[in-house]
């Protein structure tokens, strides 16, 4: 899934190639991914892109007049920026992996893709961004909040670390692969308790949490769209990275599995050597 640095590395893009143009025409493949019904999509055409943004994981694309389409690409969606488009005749709905597509007025333009079966990318034509629920939910940026914010926020709910950290409206950005980075960084186990974890933790949680983030982005920045999933994959310690050494302590990467997920961490570097179990089969090693 496209977290904080990967969606801001987009927006940058998009700054950078499209802010300037104006809209050819919308047009929405997959009717399922568009939230809203008015505006219509129509209405896009002929306004200039005004400016590229990032709220959490949302990708927010402004045109002129005020109006934003806002994308959450969810697990499998990505965005492919065309410097041409093959043919000028309409996307057929329902046809392949294209959800929306962006037509600018010098021929270029950029796709918006999901990949599996499971569509759940979202698009939302807006004039408000409070109407985007995901949006209004947020929670304060990851990558922006100081000290006592973050702590106020990690300590506002109490749960796991793992979770609390990918929740989206106690920190905005950070989801499963960059929070098995963070947690990989500041030395902790993903399932140490939010309430019991100490002002000096916590510290080195937010140090963590910026350091790795603000890497990723620096990284990511300057890359072409199509570039940054290697890009990512390349920068990862932990994460998708099961029975290989770690690269900090030469230990094997451990996995724990869930029903449509799983994380990875270091024994040696985050949990004292003690291997987790599985929650579905014995208690949690913390």
């Amino acid at each position: 899934m496209p977290e904080l640095p990967e969606v801001e590395a987009l927006a940058g893009y998009l700054r950078q190639r499209a802010v300037g143009r104006r809209v050819d025409r919308l047009e929405i493949a997959a009717i399922s991914a568009l939230k809203t019904y008015e505006p219509a999509p129509t209405e896009v055409a002929g306004r200039a892109v005004v400016d590229a943004s990032r709220h959490g994981k949302f990708l927010d694309v402004l045109f002129e007049g005020g109006l934003h389409l806002v994308v959450h690409l969810a697990r499998a969606g990505w965005l492919h920026y065309r410097e041409a488009f093959p043919a000028t005749t309409p996307l057929r709905p329902g046809k392949g992996p294209i959800a929306v597509r962006v037509r600018l007025d010098d021929g270029s333009g950029f796709d918006l893709t999901e990949a599996g079966t499971q569509k759940k990318l979202a698009a939302y034509l807006v004039t408000d961004l409070a109407a985007v629920p995901g949006v209004a939910k947020l929670g304060p940026d990851a990558l922006a909040a100081d000290l006592p914010t973050f702590t106020e926020r990690l300590r506002s709910r109490r749960g796991q670390v793992k979770g609390v950290l990918t929740d989206q409206s106690v920190l905005s950005g950070v989801g499963n692969a960059y929070s098995d980075e963070i947690l990989h960084a500041a030395k902790l186990s993903p399932f140490a308790i939010t309430d019991r974890l100490t002002d000096a933790q916590l510290a080195t949680l937010h140090a963590a949490t910026r350091q790795v983030l603000g890497d990723a982005v620096e990284r990511s920045l300057g890359q072409r769209a199509a570039e940054l999933k290697g890009e990512k994959r390349s920068g990862l310690k932990v994460h998708a990275r099961t029975g290989l050494p770690c690269p900090v302590c030469g230990d094997t990467v451990r996995e724990v599995s869930f029903a449509d997920s799983s994380l990875q961490y270091c024994p040696t570097c985050q949990t004292g050597g003690k291997p987790l179990a599985d929650r579905r089969l014995s208690r949690l090693v913390r």
